[in-house]
C-alpha cells in the first residue's frame, strides 16, 4: 500500500506541476478525488490514503429540467441542464472541497454514464479553468486504482457525447408523446424510446397466448425390460422406416396402435453411443447476470443491479477493510483480463485436479458487434476470496449473488463436461405393422465444469413440439442392449396432450428479447423493466410479466401512430448509431436531426388523428354519493374506483385485493395495497388490515394462508418457496398452495 499511495503522490504531484493552471494553495494540499457513492468513497479513500481527499457527488448532478421540454431543437437540439435541486448543497460542498486543493480527479464509473457525470460535475463546480484529470477502474481494488491513477486523462467527448444525445433522443421522444397520451389516455402516462419497446413486446407476446388454439395430440409410452439391466421406458415414433416422428392426433389413433401391439414383439432395432462433450457458460455480462439472478435467486433486475453495486463499490472483510469483490457489473463484454484467468486456473488445478483444468485458456468474445460499455466481464476481483470465506461479512442477498457470480467465472475456465450418450430404436411388430420406438439416455462420464456450477433454465414451459426427437436426460441410463436383443414389453401407456402458447415473459426473457434485438444497452435493461411495472403497464403475475388493458391501449396507440418509434430494427438501429457516437465515426446532432423531421410530422398527425380512448372497466358497485355506478380506473399509484359521473361527481376509492387471509390482530381481513416513495419514484406492495385506520397491521410480503405450524401466527412469504412467521422465528419450506405470486426482491 505504501508503494501505491508513494506512486499516485508522484504521479499527481508531476501532473499538478505540468497542466494546472491554478496550482494548489500549499504543498500540503490534498488532492479531491470525486466518485458517485458514499461507500465508494470510503473504499477508495482507505487506499489513497491521507495525501487525497474522497466525496461523492450522489449519482448524476445536473439533466434537463424535470417539468419543461428543455432542449431548443432550433439551435441544433442545444439542451438546458439544470443542477437538480437536491444537488446543490452537494455541488456546494465540493466547490468548498475544491478550494483548498491540488488537482481534482473525477473517478465516477467507467461507462457513457460515468463518463458524463464527470462531465456535468465539471460544469455544475465551474472547473473549467482547473487542473480536472478523469480516472476509471473497472474494480476497486490496490492494483486497479494505482492503475487508474498512472494512467489519467482528460473527459473523453466522445462518451459524453453519446450519452448526451441519448438523453435528449429521450427526451424529444419522451416528453411530447407522454402529454400526447394525457390528452388521448389519461393524465400521468409516460412514453418512452425503449420503454414502449418492451412493451410492445410484451403485448404481442400475451395476445398470441390469447389467440392459440391448442391442438390435441397423444403419446405412447411402453414400458420395457431387457434381459440384462433394469426396466426403462421407449416413446412411440412411428410405422417402422420413418424418418420423421408421427403424428397421433386423437384417441383412436393411440387406441388403434395399441391393440395392434397387443401380442407385439420387441427388439432392439439399432443402438447409437456416442460421447458428447459441453462447453461451460461464459462469466456474465450485464444481461446474463439479471437473467441468471432472476432463474436462480428470483432477483428482479432492479435488485440484482443494486446489490451488485454493493459488491462493487466494497464491502467491509474486517482486517482486510472495504474492498470490492467484483468487476465493473454494466458490461456487454464476456472477456477477461489474462491475470483472473489465470488465478482461476491456478484455483481450479488446487482445488480440483489438473484434469479439471482446459490444456489452453479459455476466451470468450461478445455476441453484440458493439461491445463498448466495459473491457471486462463481470467477475471477482480475485478467485482467491470464495463466497465461503466472505459469507460472514455479507448480507443474505450479497453473498448469494456474489456465490453466482464467483461460480460462473471459475466454471468458464474449467473442463468441458463428458457424457455417453445413447439413442435406441425399438422394432415392435404388431398385429398388421412394425411401429417404432426410441428410448434417449446419457450417463455423465466426467463432470467437468458441472461440479461446480449449472446454468438454470427458464422455469416457462415452452411450446410443445411433439414431432421431435425425444431429448437425451442426462442422469438417465438406459440397459446395456445390443442390435437384435429381444425385450419384454409390460405395458403401453397412451397420454393426451395438448400443445401450449408461447410462455409469457419473464424479467429474464424479456430482458434476453431485448438483447437479441439489439435494444437497448447494459445501463438500460432494470430501468427499462422498472418503468413499464412502475406505471401499471405490466403486471407481475406469478413470476411472468402480463400487459395490463392500460398498457394494451398504450401500446396500441403508439403502434398505430408511431410505427417507427415502436419498431424493433427501427429502435435498434437507433442504438448502433449511438455507439457510433461513443466510438467517434458519427456526430451526434446531424443524428437527432434525421431523426427529429419525420418524427414531428408523425407527431402533428397523432395529434389531429389518435382517437380518446378512456381505460374504465365496469362494476357493480354504487357510488355512495350520486348513485351512479362506479368503475375501474388505473392511475399513476395504480388502479382505483372512481365515479362514472366524472367530473361532475369525483368520488375516488381504494381498490383492495383481499388476501383471504384474516388479519393477526384484530381479525379483519388483509388486503394487498400500494404506495410510492416520492423520492425514489418507486412504487411498493404491501398488505395491510382493511379496518385500517382502527387497526394499523402491516406486512411488506405477501401472506400465506396457512398458519404457523409452531405457534399458529402469521405466515408470510420470505423469498424462494420460503415462509416466515412474523410471532416466531419459524422458517420453513412454502407447500404449493401457499406460494406468493409474486417475486421476492
Amino acid at each position: 500500500m505504501s508503494r501505491l499511495l508513494a506512486a499516485t503522490n508522484q504521479k499527481a504531484t508531476v501532473a499538478t506541476r505540468s497542466t494546472s493552471r491554478s496550482a494548489p494553495k500549499s504543498s500540503g494540499s490534498k488532492h479531491l478525488v470525486i466518485v458517485e457513492s458514499p461507500a465508494k468513497a470510503r473504499t477508495i479513500g482507505r487506499y489513497l490514503g491521507n495525501g487525497y481527499e474522497v466525496k461523492a457527488s450522489m449519482g448524476h448532478v445536473r439533466d434537463l429540467p424535470q417539468k419543461q421540454f428543455g432542449v431548443a431543437v432550433e439551435r441544433d437540439f442545444a439542451p438546458r441542464y439544470e443542477v437538480m435541486a437536491d444537488k446543490r448543497k452537494v455541488i456546494a460542498d465540493l466547490k468548498r472541497a475544491a478550494d483548498g486543493a491540488g488537482d481534482i480527479y473525477l473517478a465516477t464509473d467507467p461507462d457513457r454514464e460515468g463518463e458524463a457525470i464527470s462531465w456535468h460535475l465539471l460544469k455544475a463546480a465551474g472547473w473549467e479553468d482547473r487542473s480536472v484529470k478523469r480516472v476509471v477502474f473497472h474494480q476497486i481494488t490496490p492494483d486497479a486504482i494505482k492503475e487508474a491513477f498512472a494512467g489519467d486523462r482528460s473527459i473523453d467527448m466522445r462518451l459524453v457525447n453519446a450519452q448526451q444525445a441519448r438523453r435528449i433522443l429521450d427526451r424529444i421522444v419522451g416528453y411530447p408523446l407522454s402529454r400526447l397520451l394525457w390528452s388521448k389516455v389519461q393524465g400521468g402516462l409516460s412514453a418512452g424510446r425503449v420503454q414502449s419497446v418492451a412493451l410492445r413486446l410484451v403485448v404481442e407476446r400475451d395476445r398470441e397466448i390469447e389467440a392459440f388454439q391448442p391442438v390435441e395430440y397423444w403419446s405412447i409410452e411402453a414400458a420395457l425390460q431387457a434381459e440384462h439391466g433394469g426396466p426403462f421406458t421407449a416413446s412411440y415414433f412411428g410405422a417402422a422406416g420413418e424418418k420423421k416422428r408421427r403424428d397421433l392426433p386423437r384417441a383412436e389413433n393411440a387406441s388403434e396402435v395399441i391393440r395392434d401391439l397387443q401380442n407385439g414383439r420387441y427388439s432392439v432395432a439399432n443402438v447409437t453411443k456416442r460421447e458428447t462433450k459441453r462447453r461451460p457458460w461464459a462469466p456474465f455480462i450485464t444481461s446474463t447476470l439479471q437473467q441468471e439472478a432472476w432463474r436462480q435467486l428470483r432477483f428482479s433486475a432492479r435488485k440484482t443491479m443494486s446489490v451488485a453495486q454493493q459488491l462493487y463499490e466494497g464491502v467491509d472483510l474486517g482486517a482486510e477493510g472495504s474492498i470490492g469483490l467484483i468487476t465493473y457489473m454494466r458490461t456487454d463484454s464476456p472477456s477477461v483480463a489474462t491475470m483472473a484467468v489465470n488465478e482461476a486456473r491456478a484455483y481450479i488445478g488446487h482445488q480440483w485436479g489438473d484434469a479439471y483444468v482446459p490444456s489452453s485458456p479459455r476466451r470468450y468474445t461478445a455476441r453484440s458487434k458493439v461491445a463498448q460499455e466495459a473491457h471486462e466481464a463481470v467477475r471477482p476481483t480475485s478467485i482467491a476470496r470464495s463466497p465461503a470465506s466472505v459469507r460472514n461479512r455479507l448480507t443474505s442477498d450479497q453473498f448469494r449473488l456474489y456465490d453466482l457470480i464467483w461460480k460462473r467465472m471459475v466454471a468458464s475456465q474449467m473442463a468441458d463436461a463428458v457424457l455417453d450418450s445413447t439413442s435406441l430404436d425399438i422394432e415392435a411388430q404388431g398385429a398388421s405393422r412394425a411401429h417404432l420406438f426410441r428410448a434417449a439416455g446419457s450417463v455423465v462420464k466426467f463432470p467437468g465444469f458441472r461440479v461446480l456450477y449449472t446454468e438454470a433454465k427458464d422455469e416457462e414451459k415452452k411450446p410443445a413440439d411433439h414431432s421431435a426427437e425425444p431429448e437425451a436426460d442426462d442422469e438417465r441410463t438406459l440397459p446395456p442392449v445390443s442390435k437384435g436383443d429381444a425385450l419384454k414389453c409390460s405395458g403401453l401407456t397412451p397420454e393426451q396432450h395438448f400443445t401450449q402458447p408461447p410462455p409469457r415473459y419473464t424479467e429474464a426473457s424479456l430482458i434476453r428479447a431485448l438483447e437479441d434485438h439489439g435494444i437497448g444497452r447494459p445501463s438500460t435493461y432494470a430501468p427499462t423493466i422498472s418503468t413499464i411495472v412502475d406505471r401499471q403497464y405490466v403486471e407481475r403475475e406469478r413470476g411472468a410479466l402480463k400487459s395490463t388493458k392500460l398498457g394494451q391501449v398504450v401500446a396500441d396507440q403508439l403502434s398505430g401512430h408511431f410505427p417507427d418509434i415502436m419498431d424493433l430494427d427501427f429502435t435498434a438501429k437507433l442504438e448502433d448509431q449511438l455507439d457510433e457516437v461513443a466510438n467517434g465515426t458519427t456526430e451526434w446532432v446531424p443524428l437527432l436531426k434525421d431523426f427529429y423531421s419525420p418524427f414531428k410530422a408523425a407527431l402533428e398527425r397523432a395529434r389531429e388523428k389518435m382517437p380518446k380512448v378512456r381505460v374504465e372497466e365496469p362494476t357493480d358497485e354504487v357510488c355512495e354519493k350520486c348513485g351512479r355506478p362506479m368503475v375501474i380506473k388505473v392511475g399513476r399509484f395504480g388502479p382505483f374506483l372512481g365515479c362514472s359521473g366524472f367530473p361532475d361527481c369525483r368520488n375516488i376509492r381504494r381498490v383492495e385485493k383481499n388476501s383471504g387471509v384474516p388479519c393477526p390482530k384484530c381479525g379483519g381481513n388483509l388486503v394487498e395495497r400500494r404506495s410510492r416513495n416520492k423520492m425514489r419514484g418507486r412504487t411498493s406492495t404491501f398488505w395491510g388490515c382493511s379496518n385500517y385506520p382502527e387497526c394499523d397491521f402491516l406486512v411488506n410480503r405477501a401472506p400465506l394462508p396457512q398458519p404457523c405450524p409452531e405457534c399458529e401466527g402469521l405466515l408470510v412469504s420470505d423469498g424462494r418457496n420460503r415462509a416466515r412467521c412474523t410471532n416466531c422465528a419459524y422458517r420453513g419450506q412454502v407447500l404449493e398452495d401457499e406460494r406468493d405470486p409474486t417475486p421476492a426482491g
